[in-house]
């Protein structure tokens, strides 16, 4: 056989999916080690209309983009839908996710079942590393509206962006 089917030649994606906002380190984390595993891997910035964020996804996209170049096989998109759909339009079979806790656990296994059901796209769950077990969005927001230190769970230009926009509020 030859072409993109050939054996060697099969290039293995998988999506990283989220919110993003603010990404952290420890989506940077999980981020970096399925870019280790994978030849692609699509940042997945999830579009939510109900939902008011922080930051604008144009946003959310350039910081991502920015803090995730060194890698050199990272991709950054915005999506709205089934992430099933999104795996399907760029031919992806694996959604990588980070798992803090057993709490994550019992949600995204319902996800990976359904995901799977629908389209045949695998989860591939992977435990968070300690340093950022509790670490969150939300949290790390929370945190900074208060005036508290979160330079060590966020990238330099994330910290930047952040602290500017919680001045402007």
């Amino acid at each position: 056989m030859t072409g993109p089917e050939s054996e060697g030649s099969l290039v293995r994606r998988a999506v990283c999916p989220g919110s993003f906002d603010p990404i952290t380190n420890g989506h940077l984390d999980i981020i970096a080690r399925a870019s280790r595993l994978y030849d692609e891997v699509y940042v997945a910035v999830m579009i939510n209309q109900s939902k008011k964020g922080l930051f604008e996804i144009e946003e959310r996209i350039d910081l991502i983009r920015r803090v995730t170049a060194e890698y050199g096989n990272v991709r950054v998109e915005a999506f709205h839908g089934l992430l099933v759909d999104f795996c399907k339009q760029r031919d992806i079979p694996a959604i990588v996710k980070g798992l803090r806790a057993v709490s994550d656990f019992d949600y995204e296994l319902q996800m990976a079942q359904m995901n799977n059901g629908l389209s045949g796209v695998e989860t591939l769950f992977v435990p968070t590393n300690p340093t950022y077990s509790f670490l969150s969005s939300s949290l790390v927001k929370e945190v900074a509206a208060w005036g508290g230190d979160v330079s060590h769970l966020v990238p330099p230009e994330v910290l930047t962006a952040l602290t500017e926009r919680l001045r402007k509020d």
